[in-house]
């Protein structure tokens, strides 16, 4: 990794750690595990609540999808709504932030469609060689 120079409030010079993938940051945003799923169910089916959620995720634990959901909100990726009534009520809808990502969601589809065939393919071929598989 390659250091990035910052001057500090004494103005001396020390090396920063300088991150050779600009991607890396919305990655570690936008596709830890889960997230991907719930923005994707948020933009496509509209305001949800917890365990619609839950349930359209299938296997996800309530703690993972409250754990997923807070880092969402915090992001303003999306928008928690509680709605004060008995019993209470909370709705979570996807932010205008977490729409922008709908092009990037197209293309990752697109690729998808075009190239999955083709991984699936290689994984085999890798698989009957005989070679170690990855852990």
């Amino acid at each position: 990794m390659t250091s990035a120079r910052a001057a500090t409030a004494t103005g001396t010079i020390r090396q920063q750690p300088y991150d050779p993938c600009p991607v890396s940051p919305l990655v570690d945003v936008v596709f830890s595990r889960w997230t991907t799923p719930i923005l994707w169910l948020l933009q496509h089916q509209g305001p949800m609540r917890f365990n619609e959620l839950r349930e359209r995720l299938g296997t996800i634990t309530a703690k993972t999808l409250t754990e997923r959901l807070r880092q969402l909100e915090r992001d303003g990726l999306l928008i928690r709504t509680h709605h004060p009534q008995v019993p209470p009520r909370v709705d979570y809808e996807i932010t205008d932030l977490g729409l922008s990502l709908s092009p990037i969601f197209r293309l990752m589809v697109e690729w998808s469609d075009d190239n999955m065939p083709l991984v699936r393919r290689a994984q085999r071929q890798y698989d009957d060689s005989g070679r170690p598989r990855p852990s």
